[in-house]
């Protein structure tokens, strides 16, 4: 039986709004852990720092050592919880691709995973990306594509032509 969903897709692509909608689909209650969930617990000091996360203007996100650190040790609490017995879906950007996704998959080990690439045009997202006010000009833009690069999937979905209730759907229809 699956116990960890983890939604891989670039910045205003629609993982947020699907997550709530598999919670609402999937029998049992899932927990939602995700990027924003992991930044936002980042003391500010990290939060604008070359060994932290840093925002350009352009959208280009960069992160440092302590963010890898305390990444690890996250990607582990998050694991822990799943071995515990916690169902959970991860809404994640993964800005190193296949090596992130490694990172994931060393730290989740044998649990039942199933990994979802979540498209969504970059124009789109844009879009999107205007309309939330609360991210970088360009970063929707320019993760639209890197963040899939080397990456394994069980489940593709694409945003731009899909609304979040019917990806919802589709992905819990692969969940065991």
């Amino acid at each position: 039986m699956t116990q960890v969903i983890v939604l891989n897709g670039g910045s205003s692509s629609g993982k947020s709004g699907i997550v709530r909608c598999l919670q609402s689909v999937l029998p049992g209650p899932w927990l939602a852990f995700g990027a924003d969930t992991f930044v936002g617990a980042l003391p500010a000091s990290l939060q604008a720092s070359d060994a932290g996360i840093e925002f350009a203007a352009d959208g280009t996100v960069s992160v440092g050592q302590e963010f890898r650190t305390l990444e690890a040790a996250w990607i582990e609490g998050v694991a822990a919880m799943a071995r515990a017995g916690a169902r959970i879906v991860v809404d994640e950007v993964f800005l190193g691709g296949a090596d992130s996704q490694r990172r994931w998959q060393k730290a989740l080990g044998e649990l039942p995973v199933l990994w979802v690439g979540v498209r969504c045009d970059g124009g789109i997202a844009a879009a999107r990306e205007i309309a939330r006010g609360d991210r970088a000009a360009g970063m929707a833009a320019a993760q639209a594509e890197v963040v899939h690069r080397g990456m394994v999937y069980d489940v593709e979905i694409d945003t731009a032509r899909t609304e979040s209730m019917e990806c919802a759907r589709a992905i819990a229809a692969h969940v065991g």
